[in-house]
C-alpha cells in the first residue's frame, strides 16, 4: 500500500525507467536481433544428454539501466531524462525530487533521506557493514543436520544444469566454452560468492538467456571475423564495469518500483518452466526413436518415486507420526531419500534385466582441462582495437541481462515472508544487492579473462536453498530461516570434488536423468505454495465454504479478483513465449514491463487503487 502513494505522484517514473530500458536494448540488439537466437531444451540422444534450458533458472531476468551519477547532478540527469520521456507521453508531470526521495516504493521500507542512486560506494559500505558482523554466526548457524539435508539436496540440483548447461554451451560456441568451463564456473564461483556476498542464501549459477545471448555473440563474432573468445573476454569485460559502476552507485534501488505483481508472475512462470520442462522430458523418452517402451516406463517410475517420496516425506514434519526429531530429520532429508531410492530402483533394474532397461544417466567429465585443449587465458590482444570498443554495444544488453536476473532473484530471496534478519533492515529488499552486484561485476571480469560463463542468481535453485533452511515451530509452520555460508560454500565445494577427483565423477555417472527430472519437478512445484498468484487460480476450483481465508476474501469482488488473475496469467503466458520465440533474450526486457503494466492498471481505472492494494500488498 504504501508503495502505491509514491507511484501515483510519480507517473513519469515509470516511463522515465521504460524509456531508458528501450533506448539501451535497442541500441545494444541493433546487429544482434537479426541474427537470430533460441533457448530450446536438447533432443533426447543418449548416452551425452543436455538438460532443458528451463532447469537452471532459465527464465528469471530482469534488468533496469545503469547510469552513472557520479559525474554529475542527479535531480539534471533525471529531469532530462523525464523531459525526453514525457515528449512522448503526454499529460506526465515532472515531480523528480520525490523519485529521487522516495520513502517507500514496491514492498521496501527506506529511510528517508536513502536517495535511488547513492554517493561512490554508500551502499556497498552498509550492506557489508550491516552483515559483517554476523560472519561468525554465519559459520556457527550452518553446522547442525537440516543444513546437511540442504547441502546434500542442493548438490545434485546445482550439478545437474551445469552440466547440462556445459553441454549446450559447447554446442553454442563450437566447444570453446564447454562443460569443463561451466562446471569450474558453477565450482569456483560458488564458493566465492557464498564466502564474500552479502546474501549467502542466494545460489549462483547459468541461465538460458544468458546462454541465448552467448551463441548470439559467437555468430557475431564470426559475422564480423574476429576471434570469439577474445570478443567474448572484452564483452564480458565492458559488461562488468557497467555493474560496477551500478554497484557503487546503488543503481540496484532501482528493484524498488517491483511490486508482488512481479514477484509472483516471475516465480510462477520459474515453477511451471522446471515442470514443464521435466515432464516433457521424461515423455521424450516415450517417443524417441532411440528408446524403447520399457526404458520410458523406468524413466518415468524413476522420476515419480524421487517426487513422490520428495514432495510426501517432507510433509511428514507436519504430521502426528513418529517423534518430532525423527520427523524432522526425515522431512529434512526428504529430497535425497528420493533421489537414492530412486537410483537403487533403476540400477536394481539394469542388473536384473540387462542393456533394455539400461536408462541414459548424467555424462560425467573423464579428465580436467579445457574443453578444447586452449589455454586457460585468453589473449585479450587479439582482437583488433575498432572491435574492442564495439564490444561495448553487445556488452548493454549483457548488463540488462545479469542486472535484472541478478536482482529479482534477490529480491525474491530477501521476501519478508522468509523472516531473514541478519544484515536487514525490517522489511527491506534491497539489502544486500549492492554488495551482492559488486561481487558479481568481478566474478564477471574475471570469468571473462579465463573463458568461463558468466554466473548469476538462479532462482529455482535459490529458493530452494532458502526452502531447505527454513525454521519450523512445533505445528510445524515454518517461523524464520537459517542464514549462513556453509551450505552455499559446501555445495559448491562438492561440485569441485567432481573435477578434481575419480570416485565422485564414477559414482554420479550412475545416477539417472529421469531421477533429476523428478528432484526438478520436486524444486519447481515447492515453491509454490505461498505465492498469491498460485492461491488465486488454484482458488477457482475450491471449495469456497470450506477453504481458509485469504487476505483478500470478502474485501475485492470476485469479478476483480479473477479479472486481476486473469492478467497476470495473460502475463505469464507471454513470458513463457517469449523465452521460447527466437526474440527470446529480450526476455528481461518482458519483465522490466510488468513493473509499469501494473502501474497502469491502477493508473488507468481497471482496478481500482483500493482492490489493487490488497491483491497487491505484500501485508
Amino acid at each position: 500500500m504504501k508503495n502505491l502513494s509514491l507511484l501515483s505522484n510519480n507517473t513519469n517514473g515509470w516511463y522515465m525507467l521504460s524509456m531508458i530500458m528501450i533506448t539501451l536494448v535497442l541500441f545494444s540488439v541493433d546487429g544482434l536481433v537479426c541474427l537470430g537466437f533460441t533457448s530450446h531444451s536438447t533432443p533426447f540422444a543418449p548416452p551425452i544428454r543436455s538438460l532443458p534450458v528451463g532447469f537452471t533458472g532459465v527464465i528469471r531476468n530482469n534488468a533496469l539501466p545503469v547510469i552513472d551519477y557520479s559525474l554529475c547532478s542527479k535531480a539534471s540527469i533525471v529531469r532530462k531524462a523525464y523531459h525526453r520521456s514525457s515528449a512522448l507521453f503526454a499529460g506526465i508531470s515532472e515531480d523528480t525530487n520525490s523519485v529521487i526521495n522516495s520513502t517507500s516504493t514496491g514492498d521496501t521500507a527506506v529511510d528517508k533521506d536513502e536517495k535511488l542512486f547513492e554517493g561512490y560506494g554508500k551502499g556497498i559500505l552498509r550492506d557489508y557493514k550491516m552483515r559483517l558482523p554476523f560472519y561468525k554466526g554465519d559459520i556457527k548457524d550452518g553446522l547442525n543436520i537440516q543444513c546437511l539435508a540442504a547441502t546434500m539436496a542442493l548438490f545434485f540440483a546445482c550439478l545437474a544444469p551445469a552440466i547440462g548447461f556445459g553441454a549446450l554451451f559447447g554446442v553454442a560456441t563450437g566447444n570453446a566454452i564447454g562443460s569443463v568451463e561451466m562446471i569450474t564456473s558453477t565450482a569456483a564461483c560458488g564458493i566465492i560468492y557464498a564466502l564474500g556476498s552479502a546474501q549467502p542464501m542466494t545460489i549462483i549459477g547459468s541461465t538460458g538467456p544468458v546462454l541465448a545471448f552467448v551463441a548470439t555473440l559467437y555468430r557475431l563474432a564470426s559475422k564480423i571475423g574476429v576471434p570469439f573468445l577474445p570478443f567474448y573476454a572484452w564483452t564480458g569485460s565492458w559488461t562488468s564495469f557497467i555493474l560496477f559502476i551500478s554497484s557503487v552507485t546503488s543503481g540496484s534501488n532501482l528493484v524498488k518500483y517491483l511490486t508482488k505483481f512481479t514477484d509472483d508472475i516471475f516465480s510462477v512462470l520459474i515453477s511451471c518452466i522446471f515442470v514443464v520442462e521435466a515432464v516433457s522430458d521424461i515423455a521424450g523418452t516415450f517417443t524417441s526413436p532411440l528408446s524403447t517402451f520399457t526404458k520410458g516406463l523406468l524413466s518415468l517410475v524413476c522420476a515419480t518415486t524421487t517426487f513422490g517420496l520428495a514432495s510426501s516425506l517432507k510433509k511428514l514434519r507436519q504430521s502426528v507420526y513418529l517423534e518430532k526429531s525423527i520427523r524432522n530429520t526425515i522431512s529434512n532429508f526428504a529430497p535425497t531419500i528420493g533421489v537414492v531410492t530412486a537410483t537403487l530402483i533403476a540400477r536394481w533394474a539394469r542388473i536384473t534385466q540387462g542393456p533394455s532397461a539400461g536408462i541414459p544417466c548424467l555424462s560425467m567429465l573423464q579428465t580436467f582441462g579445457t574443453s578444447s585443449g586452449r589455454p586457460w587465458l585468453i589473449p585479450l590482444f587479439d582482437l583488433p582495437v575498432w572491435a574492442r570498443w564495439f564490444a561495448f554495444v553487445p556488452a548493454l544488453m549483457a548488463t540488462v541481462l545479469l542486472f535484472l536476473d541478478q536482482n529479482i532473484t534477490v529480491r525474491l530471496v530477501n521476501n519478508p515472508r522468509f523472516r531473514m534478519t541478519k544484515g536487514r533492515r525490517e522489511r527491506n529488499q534491497t539489502d544486500g544487492m549492492h554488495a551482492d552486484m559488486l561481487v558479481i561485476s568481478i566474478l564477471t571480469f574475471l570469468q571473462s579473462l579465463v573463458g568461463l560463463p558468466w554466473l548469476i542468481a538462479a532462482t529455482v535453485r535459490s529458493l530452494a536453498h532458502v526452502g531447505a533452511c527454513q525454521k519450523f515451530d512445533d505445528k510445524g509452520q515454518p517461523n524464520g530461516t537459517i542464514e549462513q555460508r556453509v551450505t552455499g560454500t559446501a555445495i559448491h565445494t562438492m561440485i569441485a570434488s567432481v573435477i578434481l577427483f575419480r570416485k565422485p565423477r564414477e559414482i554420479l555417472s550412475n545416477l539417472p536423468l529421469s531421477v533429476l527430472m523428478g528432484l526438478f519437478m520436486y524444486l519447481g512445484t515447492s515453491s509454490l505454495p505461498g505465492n498469491e498468484m498460485w492461491e488465486r487460480i488454484t482458488g477457482l476450483i475450491k471449495d469456497k465454504s470450506i477453504s481458509p481465508k485469504e487476505p483478500w476474501t470478502n474485501k475485492v469482488p470476485t469479478k476483480i479478483i479473477n479479472l486481476y488473475t486473469f492478467i497476470q496469467v495473460t502475463c505469464l503466458g507471454a513470458m513463457f513465449w517469449v523465452k521460447s520465440s527466437p526474440i527470446g533474450v529480450l526476455f528481461p526486457v518482458v519483465i522490466a514491463m510488468l513493473a509499469p503494466l501494473r502501474f497502469g492498471l491502477e493508473r488507468s481505472g481497471i482496478i481500482k487503487k483500493e482492490y489493487i492494494e490488497i491483491l497487491d500488498s505484500d501485508d
